[in-house]
């Protein structure tokens, strides 16, 4: 069962450029060249956006591919199918890397079991409920990536494949 989903690259030094292409590629086995543009948000970095098709689980595998670089921002989504569930993955270099389950509407679906130890943390005085939540929808990821996601002056238009 194929999906398709979005690469947002948010940031990356220009000598990590066709490194991150060869990564995106080896995933995909097709050959990729992106359309880089210079990052606003932080100068002397590019940014690409990249729509792709593949069975499910290709944005995990692309997440593993892109991870291991600590200077790069980036963003994949995947929408769901019929034998899978949608993903979201979302990395910095500050916090790694933030995983989500997400439903046909975008809504980040949380475990279950995710919540119990959340809740059994701030029970026992570990961490208080907010801030477990936070990190269970993906905040502080968010937060750190929103100066990135302007995508600034010049920037391709993104027509949505399908609005629910």
């Amino acid at each position: 069962m194929t999906t398709r989903g979005v690469l947002y690259l948010h940031s990356a030094p220009r000598a990590l450029c066709p490194h991150v292409e060869w990564a995106i590629a080896g995933v995909l086995g097709t050959r990729v060249n992106l359309d880089w543009i210079r990052q606003p948000a932080s100068p002397g970095t590019w940014r690409s956006e990249f729509s792709w098709q593949g069975e499910a689980g290709t944005a995990s595998k692309l997440a593993s591919a892109l991870r291991g670089w600590q200077m790069l921002r980036f963003e994949v989504t995947a929408e769901p199918c019929a034998t899978a569930e949608g993903e979201r993955y979302s990395c910095t270099p500050d916090l790694g890397i933030f995983h989500a389950v997400t439903g046909i509407h975008g809504d980040i679906l949380i475990p279950e079991d995710r919540l119990r130890a959340a809740l059994a943390r701030s029970q026992s005085g570990e961490t208080d409920l907010e801030s477990e939540l936070t990190k269970l929808l993906g905040k502080p990821w968010d937060d750190e990536l929103e100066p990135f996601r302007y995508a600034g002056e010049g920037a391709p238009v993104r027509w949505l494949h399908q609005v629910v």
